[in-house]
């Protein structure tokens, strides 16, 4: 510091030379350069020789370093973070919902939590044969059921998404059926897909039929209007699905505005993590669409012959008249 204030002296000396000695002092010239924390110029009693300043605020001084907040005081903001996530997560992303019946034995069990995904809607996804959805009560499906009374453990959980509410009645079932589908059910089975056989040993509860014999609606054959799909439970002899609701104001189908999402991963227990994909007799081509346009070229083949077996006659039958 005392070679700059040196240097920055001699400058401005230089330039204030002319009109005064040599010699003379300037006052102005040296509280320029010597800065507020100096209380004179060279040689006062009170000058600090060109030490560096120990305290006050002027520019020489040495910042202290800030004291660390305690993780106490910061614990709070974290949880307020935490929170804030989990509720963009749960409203946006992915919620945890718990299977609270048998229904979807063996693929789901009583007491599992699965993820969700709440994501794929958002971009005008909708669900796909084979998905297992949670969607909500679409007419009082769930009439009748027992209504949870969560402790406040629970209920904070569920706010924060890692629980279902016990205020949101949803159900959870494998989706059979979409818009244009024409599905049935004779006898115990199998079960139809406009027409084609599906193959569910995979997935369908161990000793069930993938039909029921029944007059409650364990018999049927219904087409699937657009926007609405056909759902049915895993444990074919215990789920309450489409089949047994379909004197509702949807005749037993789900509106594709109430599903919330795929699930999409068991998380819980830890013993049961797996994923649930969508079983491979789905991936045949079960297009009502498809199966139609199968039938027109044959019929348009058929449609294109008639002329030309008409021609040929004629030119036969010319021929013999020869």
């Amino acid at each position: 510091m005392g070679d700059v204030a040196v240097g920055a002296r001699s400058g401005h000396d230089g330039e204030e030379h002319r009109g005064r000695p040599v010699g003379a002092a300037d006052p102005a010239a040296d509280g320029a350069v010597t800065s507020g924390n100096d209380s004179g110029g060279d040689g006062d009693a009170g000058g600090s020789g060109g030490e560096p300043p120990t305290g006050g605020e002027g520019s020489g001084a040495v910042p202290k370093p800030k004291k660390q907040r305690s993780f106490w005081k910061e614990l709070p903001i974290l949880i307020g973070i935490a929170l804030v996530l989990a509720l963009l997560i749960k409203t946006f992303l992915v919620q945890a919902f718990s299977i609270p019946s048998d229904s979807m034995q063996n693929t789901l069990q009583q007491g599992d939590r699965v993820l969700v995904d709440k994501l794929t809607p958002w971009f005008g996804s909708e669900p796909e044969r084979g998905e297992v959805v949670v969607f909500h009560d679409p007419d009082n499906w769930l009439a009748g059921e027992p209504t949870p009374d969560p402790n406040a453990l629970q209920t904070f959980l569920s706010w924060i998404g890692l629980m279902p509410s016990a205020e949101e009645k949803d159900l959870i079932k494998r989706v059979i059926g979409v818009g244009g589908d024409t599905i049935e059910c004779a006898g115990t089975g199998p079960l139809k897909v406009n027409g084609k056989a599906l193959s569910e040993a995979s997935y369908v509860y161990p000793g069930n039929t993938p039909c029921s014999q029944d007059d409650q609606g364990g018999q049927f054959k219904v087409k699937v209007p657009e926007g609405f799909i056909w759902v049915m439970g895993d444990h074919r002899q215990n789920s309450r699905d489409s089949r047994y609701n379909q004197s509702d104001k949807n005749h037993g189908m789900v509106p594709v505005d109430e599903v919330v999402g795929r699930a999409i991963v068991i998380a819980w227990p830890v013993n049961r993590w797996d994923n649930l994909p969508v079983p491979d007799t789905f991936e045949q081509n079960l297009s009502a669409r498809s199966a139609a346009l199968t039938v027109a070229p044959q019929g348009l083949a058929l449609v294109g012959a008639v002329p030309l077996v008409l021609w040929r006659r004629r030119r036969i039958k010319a021929a013999e008249t020869r």
